[in-house]
């Protein structure tokens, strides 16, 4: 357990204590944009790989169980998740432009693949309950939550026109601009190709969960 606790606490450390910072600025503009982003993907993946590997071999002491329908709430937050890592990871209309509205799934949230993170981490942290699930899922998490404010500082000091607009219409909880009345959601802006493969994903994940993870994704009556 002490080995996951390190590995999350390095994770953090490269996440949230330098990407999205002023540091992770200072540093880029020392060594140069190029030559740290590839500096910082190889700390990435190396921080990532040592989460994985603790979790693995993790001891597990069970906190809490949920009832055998609660997986049915699981794969509906994977979906949405799915969903929106999908339609987020696809290329903005305007985005290169400061007065640009958002469209599509950036109406939803302007954060769509950290809210993506979020749901996956948030339901499979419900769903375990045991003491080494809460490390591991929880660090995603807590990336996300202590990220966010972090990624908006780095728009605003980057280009403070287009986070003028992105801050005055959307908003970093799903759905928050438009139940403020700030935004509305367009169905037809959601792209139907990255939707569906979204859909095909999920229930491929579905079906090879108990094999992959040693879990079944299905509901249990």
């Amino acid at each position: 357990m002490s080995l996951l606790i390190l590995a999350s606490l390095l994770w953090l450390a490269v996440h949230i204590g330098i990407a999205g910072t002023a540091m992770r600025d200072r540093l880029a503009s020392s060594r140069g944009e190029q030559r740290f982003r590839g500096e910082f993907a190889v700390a990435a993946a190396a921080a990532l790989a040592f989460l994985l590997y603790s979790y693995g071999g993790a001891e597990r002491t069970p906190l809490w169980s949920v009832p055998g329908w609660f997986v049915v709430v699981v794969d509906l937050a994977m979906l949405a998740a799915f969903v929106m890592l999908a339609n987020g990871a696809m290329p903005q209309p305007g985005a290169d432009r400061p007065n640009a509205e958002p469209r599509g799934i950036f109406r939803v949230t302007r954060h769509p693949l950290m809210s993506a993170v979020l749901l996956w981490s948030g339901a499979h942290l419900l769903a375990n309950g045991d003491t080494a699930s809460i490390v591991f899922f929880g660090t995603f998490a807590l990336t996300v939550l202590f990220g966010l404010p972090s990624i908006d500082a780095k728009l605003e000091r980057r280009d403070p026109a287009r986070a003028a607009t992105l801050f005055r219409s959307t908003s970093r909880v799903p759905f928050g601009a438009i139940l403020e009345g700030r935004n509305h959601l367009e169905l037809a802006e959601i792209g139907w190709f990255p939707t569906l493969a979204a859909l095909v994903a999920w229930v491929v994940v579905l079906h090879f969960h108990t094999s992959a993870f040693g879990v079944s994704a299905l509901p249990v009556w």
